[in-house]
């Protein structure tokens, strides 16, 4: 049994599209051979929720918590906010038949060994999956009680004309002390015949939340709740007798000793000033169990021999001992007569906090093997558990991938103009959906062989190179050094980029289109930085020659075929590519007279006459850029640059990280009042749209 997926419309983050995360069945691995099946029926496939902060990976965690809690009560902070403001807007002209409304959808797998009762109103005759497994998809909707008196209050609302956000703030409140009841409804759409039915019945979660208050008592807490834990189940009964007669000796033998002690003093001191037959005190031991069990545990680390206490040790492994000890916490107690009929979800928020990049790694690779052996080495409890993982760190987002050698399980949150999105990723998404085409000059065998390769590429080169996009505000994809190094700089200088975070990931040419399918579906704003590549005959390599018209010049640019209808003719190119969240530049116009074939070209072209750009060619490239210009300074001409860009393009293609590491240099030492060179007109008009598209992608719009 196992929660299959939960969609959530209007309830914080989410509203009505895009609002399904999906959970990884329990007992889910990806069997690499044959040796490393198992049978056992932990979740050994983590689920992982990856997202920015405040894109709404805890709004997940909140739904489930609400609705395993099975309380009617709900507030205004509930609610989607852009979705009670449409509803406000219609409330203001009087149109009062739409009601505000939480709901929430579960699809749940059984089996026939699970001991599940009061379901039959979410089963149909065909939702077998299997011929191990059905599934049971319940609709759980928080309706206004009253509504009548609802309308009423809101007619008044509306009738004073507060200005905008007083009036939306009004609505809240007015929300919060409006009473809501809870209807559960079937595959059918109607509502559910059993009243005995909850969700608690058939989920239970143990939530661990980013823990950013840890004290020096924090893992002794969690471990004496374990042992006390222990000393009270009922394996442990004559345990727990035995302890509580020593106890009882203890107690006998404290006070037996205070009260020959202490007992006459103090009582002699007291007769003194009230006679004994009014005040007489008798002292005595007072140790509990629970006494005993709340303050029984000292937890040390061990370190080269010796006992360290918790307070000296680093807030990291503080940290991860805490999420462990948590873990044994919540199965220890777990009893043994719910472990066939419940769903055990196992929720971690946010557990690289305080964790340095290795430990994050590890815990995400080994935590499934860490909580296998703890059920394992509890006898008796085969708990259907599910583990869930919320984080916004891309080095357990990298080790996930890496070590599961898959996309698989992974939901992705982005945030589209104040609304949570959730992307369901999985290989066959992100390595693309497109179908072969038998007319292509490639065979399907050919094709298949392509796809499995770029896939394979993706997931090793997203661990070692840009597994950060993930959690970018804009990414822009260059494809060289030099932009690579320079464009950080241009971008901390722009006033309309700067307040973001934008990744720039150098990845080569073809390769660039690999990741086109996982762009797409993160809907981050995705600039392409590429060049026109023009192809020239030997002759023209050989001569160096300028290209001053491309009317029959071809591009070898492979990113710009796919765009340009994998037509290779430059002039048939109508100008930069835009998809969806994606816009691709390149050097389409004519500078200074000439086509530029890079991006070094092309910045060399559009500063020919810039003194930093001129004094870091003279110390890149002494011998050349005195040919070019003239061996005497005062008779130098830099007009020669522009005349032979290609040929110093050409010459500077051993020597690009020392080209961008000397300009950076001089960006950074420049004096006042000298002029920075520009960037190339098609960088400086992607920068433009990629401005506007971040900016919107991040403002709140109208709800749907």
């Amino acid at each position: 049994m196992h929660l299959k997926s939960l969609s959530i419309t209007n309830f914080r983050k989410f509203q009505n599209e895009n609002n399904t995360v999906y959970f990884v069945a329990s007992g889910t691995r990806r069997i690499e051979n044959a040796e490393q099946s198992n049978d056992n029926n932990i979740a050994s496939a983590t689920t992982l929720i990856v997202g920015k902060n405040n894109s709404g990976k805890t709004t997940i965690t909140k739904a489930l918590e609400k609705l395993i809690d099975d309380g009617n009560k709900v507030l205004g902070n509930d609610f989607n906010f852009l979705y009670l403001n449409r509803l406000l807007d219609k409330y203001s002209i009087l149109e009062l038949e739409e009601l505000p409304i939480l709901s929430f959808k579960l699809v749940v797998c059984i089996s026939k060994d699970d001991l599940v009762t009061n379901v039959d109103d979410f089963i149909s005759l065909g939702s077998a999956t299997s011929d191990e497994l059905t599934e049971l998809e319940i609709s759980v909707k928080y309706h206004i009680k009253e509504v009548e008196l609802f309308k009423t209050k809101v007619s008044k609302l509306v009738e004073k004309k507060y200005p905008i956000k007083l009036a939306f703030k009004k609505f809240l409140e007015l929300i919060d002390k409006t009473d809501f009841k809870i209807k559960y409804y079937g595959l059918d759409g109607k509502k559910a015949k059993n009243s005995k039915f909850k969700i608690s019945n058939l989920i239970e979660m143990k939530l661990i939340s980013a823990n950013k208050n840890l004290h020096a008592t924090n893992l002794s807490s969690v471990f004496n709740r374990i042992i006390k834990n222990r000393y009270e189940s009922e394996s442990a009964s004559s345990d727990l007798e035995t302890l509580v007669a020593d106890i009882d000796n203890i107690n006998e033998k404290i006070t037996a000793g205070i009260s020959a002690t202490h007992n006459g003093l103090v009582n002699d001191v007291l007769k003194k000033v009230e006679s004994s037959d009014h005040l007489e005190v008798e002292l005595s031991s007072d140790l509990t169990f629970d006494k005993l069990m709340n303050n029984l545990i000292k937890h040390e680390y061990s370190e080269f021999g010796l006992s360290i206490p918790e307070n000296q040790f680093g807030l990291g492994y503080t940290n991860l001992m805490n999420i462990i000890g948590e873990i044994i916490e919540y199965v220890e107690k777990y009893p043994l007569d719910g472990v066939q009929s419940k769903i055990n979800l196992i929720c971690i928020e946010e557990p690289e906090t305080f964790m340095h990049p290795q430990m994050q790694e590890s815990f995400i690779k080994f935590i499934d093997d860490a909580v296998k052996h703890l059920l394992e080495a509890s006898v008796n409890k085969k708990i259907n558990s599910q583990l869930i993982i919320t984080t916004h760190s891309s080095h357990i987002l990298n080790s996930k991938i890496h070590s599961s050698n898959s996309f698989d399980n992974i939901n992705y949150i982005a945030l589209e103009k104040g609304k949570s999105s959730i992307v369901r990723l999985d290989d066959i998404a992100v390595s693309g959906d497109e179908v072969f085409d038998d007319e292509g000059e490639e065979s399907e065998s050919d094709y298949h062989k392509r796809k499995s390769n770029e896939l394979k590429f993706l997931k090793k080169h997203i661990k070692f190179k840009v597994s950060e996009l993930f959690f970018a505000d804009a990414v822009i994809f260059v494809e060289g050094i030099t932009e690579d190094t320079l464009l950080n700089y241009y971008i901390d200088q722009n006033d309309a980029l700067n307040k973001y975070y934008i990744s720039i990931c150098n990845i080569n040419g073809a390769h660039g289109l690999v990741y086109l399918p996982l762009i797409k579906l993160l809907k981050i704003p995705t600039l392409i930085i590429t060049d026109l590549d023009i192809q020239r005959s030997p002759d023209e390599k050989k001569a160096l020659s300028q290209v001053t018209c491309v009317k029959d010049k071809k591009t070898t640019n492979t990113t710009i075929h796919k765009f340009n209808s994998k037509n290779e003719s430059i002039k048939d190119i109508v100008g930069y590519f835009t998809e969806g969240n994606l816009r691709g530049v390149f050097q389409k116009d004519q500078v200074e007279g000439y086509y530029a074939t890079s991006f070094e070209e092309a910045f060399i072209l559009q500063n020919y006459d810039n003194d930093i750009l001129n004094k870091v060619l003279s110390k890149t490239k002494p011998e050349i850029y005195k040919d070019i210009v003239g061996k005497v300074a005062l008779n130098q001409d830099r007009s020669q640059l522009k005349v032979n860009s290609f040929k110093l393009q050409k010459k500077l293609s051993g020597s690009k990280s020392d080209f961008a590491n000397n300009l950076l240099y001089e960006f950074i030492v420049r004096d006042e009042g000298e002029e920075l060179p520009v960037l190339p007109q098609y960088i400086q008009a992607g920068l433009f749209w990629l401005g506007f598209k971040v900016a919107e992608s991040l403002s709140v719009g109208e709800s749907q």
